[in-house]
């Protein structure tokens, strides 16, 4: 039953926002907001695509304990690209709010995704191995952690500033998925049922991305 329900629910998942991510492309013009913001689905929905891909493959036939590499392989790139996600969307930001300067707020956010690719590289992590370390979980979640809160401030603020009605939960959005992910790194080992907790992770993303493509067919 959790190998359906699990893979039904990634793969209209995945096929959501990359389609949305898509049609925001095709449909943006000469609007490098929406365009981005297109781009940053797609990198979001593929990224994730090759950790669950694997995973919905190792349900449905003979179990995650006998694709351990490709599923601790999948995530690698997912965190990858999960930090990328972040930097797309500070561009968007930038480019919804007419920010212009603030070169230290991009400075951090620069460091704190290069720190967070480069833990992600070291092999203390050991991505192949069934017995990865929970220290090194943390180790490379702590930038990022700091990343999302930075965005979380940004669009929080600059919402509320302008009256963005569009945009006004896209904080909400970011602290949500944050809030479902960090108890999944601390304590999924141990208590598997946590893992669930992806779930509204991948919902609150959803939300974001649903965000911007309504704030695009409402702008036209």
């Amino acid at each position: 039953m959790q190998a359906i329900v699990e893979t039904l629910f990634d793969a209209a998942y995945l096929i959501t926002v990359i389609t949305i991510g898509i049609i925001m492309i095709a449909k943006s013009g000469k609007n490098s907001q929406y365009r981005l913001f297109g781009i940053m689905a797609i990198v979001l929905g593929s990224g994730d695509a090759f950790h669950l891909l694997p995973r919905a493959y190792a349900l449905c036939t003979t179990g995650l304990e006998n694709f351990t590499a490709a599923l601790g392989t999948g995530k690698f790139i997912t965190s990858i690209t999960m930090t990328v996600f972040y930097v797309i969307l500070y561009y968007v930001w930038r480019i919804r709010y007419n920010v212009k300067g603030q070169n230290g707020i991009t400075a951090a956010v620069y460091i704190l995704s290069a720190l967070r690719i480069v833990l992600c590289l070291f092999p203390q992590n050991e991505w192949l191995s069934a017995e990865a370390p929970i220290s090194w979980g943390i180790y490379r979640n702590i930038p990022f952690a700091l990343l999302g809160l930075l965005i979380i401030v940004l669009f929080y603020k600059s919402a509320k500033e302008n009256n963005d009605k569009p945009f006004k939960w896209m904080w909400l959005t970011i602290v949500l998925s944050f809030g479902f992910y960090i108890p999944v790194v601390l304590w999924a080992d141990a208590i598997p049922m946590i893992g669930m907790l992806m779930i509204p992770k991948t919902c609150a993303y959803v939300w974001t991305v649903l965000i911007g493509y309504q704030a695009m067919k409402n702008s036209k």
